[in-house]
């Protein structure tokens, strides 16, 4: 697990604490609160039971001051018969007003928070000549309050969380980049003084030897190496695009890759010749696709057929490179295109990390595994605007 993975757990494990923390605080004390306000209620309606009952040599200050100070809860008080006699804390709006008020001693009661007294029959409550009186009462506002902002918090949390892990991200995949195009462009300038020593050794051959056969591949294959080193000085900056013939693009990598690949590798073309035209950095691209055959060869290790199709579909176009090779399990079709993934004891695992780069962000295409079956082969396609 390298630091960055390491900085990623750490943060979702203290993020995931801090969660639960304030979730078993906010809960305990919400629930403390609760308790308390159902308390008060009741000491609430002893003391409406005590005025309501009250003569005139009866004290009233402590009840009146216990049945005032009640500011903050909900209450509605109703008689036998349903008819209302005090509602306390709720805005009552001017229109439906039973209404609204029934649905609230609806939802009060589905609580379980009522309260009844029994009243004898003289009684201090305009109309009423019932036995008792039931009392409704919701939490608080300050409560309700309470219950929430633990998930408000948890959100918060998660949002400081997911920013500071697409930072990091960010800043790996900023350094990426630097040493991409860092060793891009010292590999394209320590190519350059070898293979100007080697055109210059290939014009002294060919002028002693202007018959010889194998100059001309000889050259063909030092023009190779300009053409690598001219990819890897074009990595960092973004290349020109021109609109190319797609066919002849795939046909020169492909008969470049047959002269060179053994004898028990065979090239299929699915594509006619008619041009089909799509806006190419045709060096780049045509490293994309070697890259892929050169996978492909790797995986049918040195034996098999590898396909080349062309797909049109709209103002879309795809290319499937596919092979009789290993395969690749469904786990790994994303990890293939990450920087260092390799199966192959040689390399550096950047060819497919490239391809994708080349694709997505130089050309704005889209490249994936397409298909993939164990010893039965794999399909990379990309996708391409026409």
């Amino acid at each position: 697990m390298d630091k960055i993975k390491r900085i990623k757990f750490i943060l979702i494990v203290i993020a995931v604490i801090i969660a639960l923390a304030s979730l078993v605080f906010s809960h305990l004390l919400v629930r403390d609160l609760s308790v308390e306000e159902k308390n008060k209620m009741e000491v609430w309606a002893e003391a409406m039971k005590t005025f309501n009952n009250a003569d005139e040599k009866t004290d009233l200050t402590l009840v009146l001051k216990v049945l005032n100070e009640n500011n903050t809860i909900p209450v509605i008080v109703v008689d036998e018969k349903g008819k209302l006699q005090i509602c306390r804390n709720i805005s009552i709006p001017k229109s439906n007003s039973e209404r609204f008020l029934q649905n609230r001693i609806q939802l009060y009661n589905h609580k379980n928070h009522k309260i009844r007294i029994y009243l004898k029959s003289v009684s201090r409550f305009k109309d009423v000549k019932d036995d008792y009186v039931d009392i409704f009462y919701d939490e608080s506002l300050m409560l309700k309050r309470l219950a929430v902002y633990p998930y408000i918090q948890l959100g918060v949390v998660s949002v400081f969380v997911i920013i500071a892990i697409l930072a990091l991200l960010s800043l790996k995949r900023s350094e990426q980049n630097k040493v991409w195009v860092g060793l891009s462009k010292e590999t394209a300038h320590q190519l350059g003084t070898p293979i100007s020593s080697l055109m210059a050794w290939i014009e002294i051959l060919h002028s002693r030897y202007p018959q010889d056969e194998l100059i001309p591949e000889l050259s063909y294959d030092v023009a190779r190496l300009q053409l690598v080193a001219d990819r890897f000085s074009k990595i960092g900056s973004m290349p020109e695009l021109n609109l190319c013939e797609l066919n002849k693009t795939l046909d020169d990598v492909i008969n470049y890759l047959e002269k060179r690949a053994s004898e028990k590798i065979s090239f299929k073309r699915d594509y006619t010749n008619e041009p089909i035209l799509v806006e190419l950095n045709p060096s780049l691209f045509e490293w994309v696709i070697e890259n892929l055959c050169k996978n492909a060869i790797d995986s049918m290790s040195g034996q098999g057929i590898i396909s080349v199709s062309i797909l049109s579909n709209g103002n879309k176009i795809s290319i499937d490179v596919s092979d009789t090779g290993k395969g690749i399990t469904k786990s790994r079709f994303k990890t293939v295109f990450e920087p260092g993934y390799t199966t192959k004891k040689r390399g550096w695992g950047l060819g497919l990390s490239l391809a994708k780069r080349i694709i997505e962000q130089y050309h704005k295409g889209k490249i994936y595994v397409k298909h993939s079956e164990l010893n039965k082969g794999t399909t990379f396609r990309i996708e391409l605007k026409k």
